[in-house]
């Protein structure tokens, strides 16, 4: 298709979205409650839906009143059931996707349901955002006339009694309309390749000669790649290879402790980076303006937000609150209410609003991956941070770190422990245990105070990781490549442990 049309009608779509937009800014409030109300009375003949009495709710203080809160671990027999083939449990259209999600650490696979309404008004509905809000803030693009460069999942879609389990990455790949393929690369043939090291070679063949003016997917995954494309080409920066590349879409993962590294690489002064928040439980949040940390929160992909102040989250305080409820700078855990049928489900992020009108939030962390063993409560967000700064003030080249307590003994007091690997060995001269310590007690008063005169804790301990102990942890645990992650902060030792027994 010829590059002015295919603008013309991205010009027509665009107009058309961002009106649409700017009504769930104004009447937040209205769309989310129409959201509840068509969700529940979709819903209202499933089984979920007679056990909950879906078809009394008229309201959200009906259905907060009615509705139980569930996690994965009291609604896996339900999705179960519904892998084996079983119909109308949680949700009236036949579920036949799966997605394979095994998160952080050894923990057992979750298998999240991907119904066609989440896919085509939640996944696809915000990869048309996406693209639509760039477009608007960058009306001088010439995205159109390259490709796309995405990195997924490993793992092709499996059958199994009549249902279909992968990551999700995968299951979007394999559902997209023929034409798609045309403006992305490499091959859907490649993408879905279940090993990732034949993988990542297979793509640098199909890529380095095209004209790739945009990437989409996980930061650290992503950097791997680059940096093999770069080692093939002999090239020194990936501006040389791609110089028409203008933006790259991504998520999964925070991209502070990268953000310096893409730039080193990337050599390129106009390059845009735009934000995503999604998961395998639906689309939540785009970036929705250049140079910006705030994603705005989705309203209208058919899921319905409630949020847990993390103060109390699990506790005999806990109270569960509607959007219109949220205040400012608070962390909030989310649970969501989606057109796949999850009910009132704790995905198990973190968020804090940084605006009200529209809404706007930054992601924290996650609900169990945090450090509170002295009363600390550091968060993913605070140590991003860090690194960042550590990266950029230093020109330090991370890979990827993890944090850790030391427990109290006898006499001894706590600290925490950081696990880093670097590209390049830091100058002896940068004493970065100091560093860490100065700008995470910038980062959290509550750190502060217990550093303060070594009251509670010592000045933290940094371990160098040996070059690819991070990636070998990976390949132990069969987790290379697409969504998977390196966990950052544990309230144990078992993670940094293992690393330690795989440093050399």
């Amino acid at each position: 298709m010829p590059i002015p049309i295919i603008n013309s009608i991205a010009s027509w779509f665009l107009k058309k979205r961002m009106h649409q937009i700017e009504l769930f800014e104004k009447y937040p409030g209205e769309v989310q409650n129409d959201v509840l109300l068509n969700l529940v009375d979709k819903a209202k003949n499933t089984i979920i839906g007679r056990d909950f009495g879906f078809s009394s709710i008229k309201s959200y203080e009906d259905f907060s009143k009615k509705v139980a809160v569930f996690s994965y671990e009291n609604f896996s027999d339900k999705i179960e059931l519904a892998r084996k083939g079983e119909n109308n449990i949680f949700w009236p259209t036949k579920i036949k996707w799966f997605a394979k999600s095994s998160g952080t650490t050894n923990s057992k696979s979750k298998f999240i349901p991907v119904s066609d309404e989440s896919l085509e008004d939640c996944h696809y509905a915000a990869g048309k955002d996406l693209l639509c809000m760039y477009l608007n803030n960058n009306s001088d693009s010439q995205l159109f006339t390259g490709k796309s460069l995405r990195l997924g999942g490993s793992k092709t879609p499996y059958e199994k009694n009549g249902t279909f389990y992968g990551d999700l990455s995968a299951i979007l790949i394999d559902n997209m309309p023929f034409w798609a393929e045309f403006s992305s690369t490499p091959s859907n043939k490649t993408s879905l390749m279940d090993d990732w090291n034949y993988k990542i070679e297979a793509i640098i063949n199909e890529t380095i000669n095209e004209n790739v003016t945009s990437l989409a997917g996980v930061p650290s995954w992503m950097l791997v790649l680059l940096n093999k494309i770069i080692e093939r080409s002999d090239k020194k920066y990936i501006s040389e290879i791609w110089p028409n590349l203008e933006v790259y879409f991504h998520g999964g993962v925070s991209f502070k402790p990268y953000l310096n590294q893409y730039n080193n690489i990337l050599n390129n002064n106009s390059m845009h980076y735009y934000e995503i928040y999604n998961a395998s439980e639906g689309f939540f949040a785009i970036q929705h303006e250049n140079n910006s940390d705030e994603l705005l929160l989705m309203l209208d992909y058919g899921i319905f937000y409630e949020f847990i102040d993390m103060k109390c989250f699990e506790t005999k305080e806990e109270k569960i609150i509607p959007l219109c409820e949220v205040e400012k700078n608070k962390n909030y855990a989310i649970l969501i209410t989606t057109n796949a049928g999850l009910w009132r489900y704790k995905i198990g992020d973190t968020v804090k609003f940084t605006s009200l009108s529209p809404y706007k939030i930054i992601i924290t962390g996650r609900t169990k991956h945090f450090i509170n063993v002295f009363g600390e409560e550091v968060i993913i967000e605070n140590t991003d941070n860090v690194i960042n700064r550590l990266s950029s003030k230093y020109n330090l080249k991370i890979v990827d770190y993890t944090v850790a307590p030391i427990f109290m003994e006898s006499n001894k007091k706590g600290a925490h422990e950081w696990f880093i690997e670097f590209n390049e060995e830091p100058n002896k001269n940068i004493k970065i245990d100091e560093i860490i310590d100065k700008e995470l007690k910038k980062e959290n008063s509550d750190y502060e105070a217990k550093r303060y005169n070594n009251f509670t804790l010592e000045k933290p301990k940094v371990i160098k990781g040996s070059k690819g102990v991070f990636m070998k942890w990976l390949e132990i645990n069969n987790k290379l490549g697409g969504q998977n992650k390196i966990p950052r902060l544990s309230n144990n030792r078992k993670f940094i442990e293992k690393l330690i027994g795989l440093n050399n």
